[in-house]
């Protein structure tokens, strides 16, 4: 249930491209979206009377604040032309790019930078204007990066926090953006910059010495009279969650319809990403090619479901990329199927948890082989299901959370040959030592939920501004069970 209402300032204030929730039409009622950051930060939020201020996720005109489900929700407008020039442009055909190693070509245009920093200040004002004095206000990802420095200036009594979720570059990428400077300044706003990983705080902080007239040493960057710190607070997910749903009879029930449906004596290779040119997809397929073509494995013992979410189909370079993919399939399922039997089971479409989960139980091996990612969350998802011990995941070294899942079977995803390699390895590991791996990856898990992420990050804010926050580990859980 939602409803229209007024809100007094409040001392925490979340800034996110996108809202907490979503709907289908203007009309239509809102539910709260799925999701690790939302599910972290609710409970908190909720305690503390917070407020969320994000884009509703269409261009029709902005709806007032309103309450959901215990939350304060502020829609920020932006037009067609800003999610063009703003989201698609300089989001995602600039920073995106660049910050996965350049593995596509970013876009530098002048046209797409003067309406991200139009929309960055939109969002910085409505933070200011909803936040209470000296409150805390936590700012998510690439697209918000000048919202530190401009609330900054218009709120110095706050205490800022900003996170990045995807990769921070290294300083010979990060030099190409024309804004570099630009956006180095606006994330010195905050208090606390915090990476998925420490080479991404370090990154940072070399980018500041070179390119900046401010000083960092170790974790810590000088900037006027303030300290500000570039931490690694590595994401996780709701391992609880994937427990109880990986043991509930109906997911069960339905992880052996898949394995029955796709071949009980075969081995189930699983992948699950969005349809992006990061996530190696097209190379998988190859190596899956190489494999069958090698003669070690044939469809008759061998499959393997691919999961594409579709992801910004406006983009010319998704639209590429998703016709690559699905022409592979075509290949090696023309190649290589037989009567009854294809090599490929290809879904483009976003499954829901359910599924997902059953997915997750049916497959012998989890492929996750992007080119570069901020964490992953997929891998962990996968190990957190697999409480019988079985299973073996595949996975790339160039994700942040193969700093986590060291007992992983790690690749290099731009080695087709050595992905086929490992593909093997995996199909071919004994049970004992399947068990091994995964018992050691699920007990790291279990030391590190979503839960403390949300934990360190705050704690972090509130220790820059000698305020303890009360909201601990325990409570947040019980909020979500």
């Amino acid at each position: 249930m939602s409803d229209t209402t007024q809100r007094e300032q409040s001392d925490l204030v979340v800034v996110a491209n996108r809202l907490p929730v979503h709907r289908s039409g203007p009309e239509s009622p809102w539910e709260t979206s799925p999701g690790g950051l939302v599910s972290a930060l609710m409970p908190i939020l909720r305690e503390h009377h917070g407020v969320w201020v994000g884009w509703a996720g269409s261009s029709e005109a902005a709806t007032k604040p309103f309450a959901h489900d215990g939350l304060f929700n502020v829609p920020l407008e932006i037009s067609a032309d800003e999610v063009e020039n703003y989201y698609e442009g300089f989001s995602n055909s600039s920073l995106w790019p660049l910050y996965h190693d350049a593995c596509q070509t970013p876009h530098y245009h002048r046209h797409w930078w003067n309406p991200y920093v139009a929309v960055n200040r939109r969002f910085a004002e409505k933070a200011a204007e909803f936040a209470a004095e000296n409150a805390r206000v936590l700012v998510q990802d690439y697209h918000l990066q000048l919202v530190p420095g401009m609330l900054r200036e218009l709120r110095p009594d706050l205490r800022i926090g900003f996170f990045l979720h995807i990769p921070f570059p290294p300083v010979e990428l990060f030099a190409q953006l024309p804004w570099r400077q630009q956006i180095l300044e606006g994330l010195l706003g905050a208090d606390v910059v915090g990476f998925q990983t420490r080479a991404g705080a370090q990154n940072f902080i070399r980018l500041v010495n070179r390119y900046t007239n401010h000083r960092g040493v170790g974790q810590a960057i000088m900037v006027g009279q303030r300290h500000v710190q570039a931490r690694e607070f590595p994401i996780s997910i709701d391992v609880e969650r994937f427990e109880r749903l990986s043991t509930d009879p109906a997911i069960v029930d339905r992880a052996e319809e898949i394995r029955a449906e796709l071949g009980e004596h075969r081995t189930i290779l699983l992948g699950v990403d969005r349809l992006d040119y990061t996530k190696g997809i097209d190379l998988r397929l190859r190596a899956l090619d190489e494999l069958l073509k090698s003669g070690r494995h044939t469809v008759s013992d061998l499959v393997l479901v691919q999961v594409s979410v579709p992801s910004r189909e406006s983009v010319d370079e998704y639209v590429e990329v998703r016709s690559r993919v699905e022409k592979l399939v075509g290949q090696i399922n023309g190649e290589y199927a037989e009567v009854g039997q294809v090599p490929v089971h290809y879904l483009r479409r976003n499954l829901p948890p359910e599924e997902l989960v059953a997915n997750y139980l049916a497959a012998d091996v989890m492929l996750v082989t992007p080119f570069r990612d901020g964490m992953n969350l997929v891998a962990k998802e996968y190990i957190a299901c697999r409480q019988n011990d079985t299973g073996v995941l595949v996975l790339s070294e160039f994700t942040g959370a193969s700093r986590e899942l060291d007992r992983a079977v790690l690749v290099n995803p731009h080695d087709i040959d050595g992905m086929a390699r490992a593909i093997a390895q995996a199909i071919a590991m004994p049970k004992a030592e399947q068990a091994r791996r995964i018992r050691s990856m699920r007990q790291r898990l279990r030391r590190r939920t979503v839960f403390d992420w949300a934990n360190d990050f705050l704690g972090a804010v509130d220790s820059a501004s000698g305020m303890s926050f009360t909201g601990g580990t325990s409570s947040m859980k019980e909020g979500t069970a």
